[in-house]
């Protein structure tokens, strides 16, 4: 699942999660979240280093994101989160923030079988709007949702994980593209996702 900050990928995905899609189970993967998990929760020693640690909380205070050099932590998270959610091979995983660019998704092909890309797409003004609105009812208590951080991460979605979507397709990887307005919610999107061909 790509698109930008306040696209909708985290209530899509949780909505996924709690009602599946073609009546298969649906796990979320949110990247995002299982970042702070990991920051914040002293269990995460038991699966990361201290470096990782280190590198995780830099990354949340900063923005930035995790490079090549440093996909052994969000390895180690996705198959700590697989193993704790116990999936089976029947299970679909919606990948919700990672891979964030190129090099990330070289690295991801080696984890899962990307079987199909959902792009919500939404204009710079329509993802304003959604955030100032809290469309997706996800946005409370969010702290980096201030103007500056919000066009900050529309540059870094434009520049570097827009060009997965020609990245997957250029690999025969089914790419949808959904169309995200102010009033669009989970169940519209889902829904729209349910129509399509499993």
């Amino acid at each position: 699942m790509l698109g930008a900050t306040g696209s909708g990928k985290t209530p899509l995905g949780m909505l996924c999660e709690r009602e599946g899609l073609w009546k298969r189970r649906c796990l979320h993967f949110d990247f995002g979240e299982q970042l702070r998990k990991a920051d914040g929760d002293q269990q995460a020693g038991l699966y990361l280093s201290e470096d990782d640690i280190t590198i995780i909380s830099s990354s949340l205070k900063t923005g930035r994101l995790l490079e090549k050099e440093e996909f052994h932590i969000a390895e180690k998270i996705f198959r700590h989160f697989i193993e704790k959610k116990r999936a089976g091979k029947d299970f679909i995983v919606v990948m919700n923030g990672l891979p964030r660019h190129l090099s990330q998704a070289e690295d991801v092909d080696k984890l899962v079988d990307i079987q199909m890309l959902v792009y919500l797409d939404g204009s710079p003004e329509v993802i304003r709007r959604r955030i100032a609105q809290n469309s997706g009812g996800d946005r409370a208590g969010r702290i980096d949702d201030s103007l500056p951080e919000v066009e900050c991460k529309l540059r870094l979605f434009e520049q570097r994980t827009l060009p997965l979507v020609s990245y997957y397709s250029g690999r025969g990887v089914r790419v949808e593209r959904i169309t995200v307005t102010v009033k669009s919610s989970p169940q519209d999107i889902r829904r729209q996702i349910e129509g399509m061909p499993a």
